[in-house]
């Protein structure tokens, strides 16, 4: 069994056509074949079963491949931060985001890291929700992911770096605009714009909602915060959302952001696969956003 081996094997997992897999691999079929072939021989087991589209793992495949994923990325990841320490300051460190992330939390730190390292390669990668952050990590095709932090997720440590508030965005003419806070019977009140669907802050937001048994009317959903925005400043509904860095309750223009004291606020942060094990260059950008936001705070 070889580490070759594996890798092909993991790759013929994950595609589930060994054409494909021949092909990005710049290998011939027979090849991929034979790694697979090699792996079953040694084990006595069946790995791999051919379906009418392509191969699938076995119950005893399905084992294999998780073991071999994991430890294939994590020397992967080994040797890449290797190469960076070895590089010194010319290394590359990769981040996963969501869509609104770098503009809302990294701004001025990125433009701050770069005028410290100008010779490093910042690798931006856009997921639409924390759970695929976590995969990005896990598949080491990440070594930061900025998340909202949510349940305990295997294989990933999360550090909670600030909290967001909840505040009601709403038109400079609606009713509540006047409000400087907003309780339990104002959102009986409103049409909610539903925040996107399977990420961790609109479940937190029902949870708590439903915790203290409010109903709301939603209008419609979106896919990110700044989208929510938009529609509430337009007047098509009104938006809960987190307040992001920088925004004040006393924004000029048609939109208001109200205060919302009830709901616990929202936390945000780091997750990487393991914080100790980053190269020097990934920790200093993951201070450094941290601490920017520390002090725009």
């Amino acid at each position: 069994m070889t580490l070759d081996d594996l890798r092909v094997f993991v790759a013929a997992c994950e595609s589930g056509n060994l054409s494909a897999v021949a092909r990005d691999l710049s290998r011939t079929q027979s090849a991929v074949s034979q790694h697979v072939k090699r792996l079953e021989a040694e084990l006595g087991l069946t790995l791999l079963e051919r379906q009418p589209r392509g191969v699938a793992p076995t119950q005893a495949g399905r084992i294999l491949h998780q073991a071999a994923a994991q430890g294939i990325g994590h020397l992967d990841h080994a040797l890449r931060q290797l190469r960076d320490l070895k590089q010194g300051d010319t290394g590359t460190v990769r981040i996963a985001t969501g869509a609104i992330t770098v503009r809302h939390f990294m701004a001025d730190a990125v433009v701050g890291f770069r005028r410290q390292h100008p010779n490093v390669t910042l690798e931006f990668r856009t997921e639409n929700s924390s759970r695929r952050c976590f995969e990005a990590l896990a598949a080491n095709a990440a070594d930061l992911a900025w998340v909202t932090i949510g349940a305990p997720a295997r294989g990933i440590e999360q550090r909670p770096v600030m909290e967001l508030p909840w505040v009601l965005a709403v038109r400079a003419d609606d009713p509540l605009a006047a409000r400087t806070s907003i309780e339990a019977a104002d959102l009986a009140q409103i049409q909610l714009i539903q925040l996107p669907a399977n990420s961790i802050s609109r479940a937190r937001l029902d949870e708590q909602l439903a915790r203290d048994a409010i109903e709301l009317a939603s209008t419609t959903s979106v896919a990110d915060w700044d989208t929510a925005i938009l529609l509430a400043e337009l007047g098509l509904g009104h938006a809960v959302v987190p307040a992001l860095p920088g925004w004040s309750t006393a924004v000029p223009g048609p939109l208001r952001l109200i205060p919302i004291p009830m709901l616990a606020p929202l936390a945000a942060g780091w997750a990487v696969r393991q914080w100790d094990a980053l190269s020097p260059l990934t920790r200093e950008f993951a201070d450094t956003v941290a601490d920017s936001l520390r002090c725009s705070s």
